[in-house]
């Protein structure tokens, strides 16, 4: 995938700023894939986050919320939702 984007003023300022010789990239691919990777990263953990509250609520629910469920009926279940 090949992408173009423009960037100006302010921006583009400190995209230079952080590219070449006095930065700490290469060039502007190698700066934008390190944004990407690291925006990747961090819808990754905030998924993970939610996941882990969300399971920590469901453990900490006392074994009476809890109803014993085979696998055919879970299937079955998951088939009409």
């Amino acid at each position: 995938m090949t992408l173009n984007v423009r960037v100006t003023g302010a921006l583009s300022d400190f995209v230079a700023a952080n590219v070449g010789a006095n930065g700490d990239y290469e060039n502007v691919s190698e700066y934008v894939r390190d944004l990407i990777r690291r925006d990747k990263e961090r819808v990754e953990e905030e998924a993970f986050q939610r996941l882990k509250a969300e399971l920590g609520r469901a453990f900490a629910a006392p074994d009476a919320s809890f109803a014993p469920l085979d696998a055919d009926t879970f299937l079955a279940d998951q088939r009409r939702a």
